[in-house]
């Protein structure tokens, strides 16, 4: 899982939204809609991005109109190997910061008082 995680998060273009997806969806299920509604990202980003995911076993789904994405049993048994790589990956394009195994994406200096 390691070698897969490190390929879809820090070897290609897209893995800072791959790294996005995978962080909502420890929280709770998605649709694509809401995916692309939360991350504001377009819907067909999104499956594409679920689509890679799935393959790869990271994120599994229900089946049918408005499918739930959630994170696989193989991915949620191994998601500290997935914050050891957000933690030493320093070129995503945005920031992220965990607590635990908590993620929070870089506030806007604009927006702490």
């Amino acid at each position: 899982m390691k070698k897969i995680l490190w390929e879809l998060l820090a070897g290609t273009k897209g893995g800072m939204n791959r790294a996005r997806i995978i962080s909502i969806l420890r929280g709770r299920p998605y649709n694509a809609n809401q995916l692309a509604e939360k991350l504001s990202l377009n819907y067909k980003t999104i499956k594409y991005h679920i689509e890679v995911l799935e393959k790869n076993d990271v994120v599994t789904s229900t089946k049918g109109y408005g499918a739930l994405y959630f994170l696989s049993d193989r991915m949620e048994e191994n998601f500290s190997i997935f914050m050891h790589i957000l933690a030493n990956f320093g070129d995503f394009d945005a920031e992220i910061y965990y607590m635990d195994d908590k993620i929070i994406e870089k506030v806007p200096v604009e927006l702490v008082h």
